[in-house]
């Protein structure tokens, strides 16, 4: 079971429950038992076309792209890039990684570390080996591996807006040549038309949203966006409307607090001169 696998029957229990009915009602009108209906609203089962249709019918929706959608997710058997790390990286990173393939639009607030797509490979390294207990070096070498193939999603034209904290920008997590390369590469990677790269400066007055880190994937439509959150024991994926509604606005808010596109790129380019 995937994450978008869950995601897709919480969105059918989402619309049951819009519509007022109960698990029993709902399994009654679709020729089956609460027990099967059960599971695949929580992700364990498969569901054909024919029955998301016949749901989505019945929760009389009558919006046509989510429903769209939602089949999509049904019928749609994506074996990307990711699968080759099953089984040896923890669920969560291939997840990620479908989560990211169908992604339509990429935010990123990043506070303390380089947000992971743009990161070089001795940072991404460094950050990930940076762990107790370490890690087997096989294990970081196959994390690194991974962190560094989910930037395929930037050579395609979606849009790929990341706001960074000078903090994160300044902490050497190696040498001071390492720090130049990582710099360096941010900048060549902010000069292409669907990348931008925003800094949130030290000199910032009444600025409190330090707490505010956060990757927001654009989905289909904008009931199937999904923000996800590093904490102390794992990753989170969080996707209901009013959390959804949140995270938007304190990225505009963040957004609106950094430097334009264009004085984050002079910014980034004087601190490299300084390291």
């Amino acid at each position: 079971m995937t994450a978008r696998q869950e995601r897709l029957g919480a969105e059918l229990r989402k619309l049951r429950e819009a519509a007022g009915l109960k698990g029993r009602e709902a399994a009654a009108l679709l020729g089956t038992d609460a027990g099967r209906l059960s599971q695949i609203e929580s992700g364990v089962a498969g569901v054909s076309e024919e029955t998301v249709r016949r749901l989505v019918s019945h929760y009389a929706c009558d919006d046509l792209e989510l429903t769209g959608a939602l089949v999509a997710m049904a019928t749609e058997r994506t074996r990307g890039w990711w699968e080759e790390f099953r089984g040896q990286l923890p669920t969560a990173f291939l997840d990620l990684s479908e989560l990211e393939h169908h992604a339509t639009y990429y935010w990123e607030v990043s506070f303390l570390h380089i947000p992971g797509l743009l990161q070089t490979e001795a940072y991404a390294r460094r950050v990930l080996g940076h762990r107790v207990p370490e890690l087997p070096a096989p294990e970081l070498d196959l994390r690194v591996r991974h962190r560094l193939a989910r930037r395929v999603i930037l050579d395609k034209p979606m849009p790929y807006t990341a706001v960074i904290h000078e903090a994160a920008l300044r902490i050497r997590v190696g040498d001071r040549a390492a720090a130049g390369v990582q710099l360096a590469h941010i900048l060549d990677l902010s000069e292409w038309d669907h990348v931008t790269v925003r800094v949130i400066p030290f000199d910032l007055d009444g600025f409190a949203g330090a707490d505010s880190a956060m990757v927001y994937v654009g989905g289909v439509v904008p009931k199937l966006d999904t923000v996800v959150r590093d904490g102390p024991h794992g990753t989170a994926f969080i996707d209901s409307e009013a959390q959804l509604g949140r995270f938007r606005t304190l990225f505009h808010r963040m957004e609106a607090a950094s430097l334009s596109p264009e004085r984050s790129h002079d910014f980034i380019r004087t601190l490299s001169k300084e390291v």
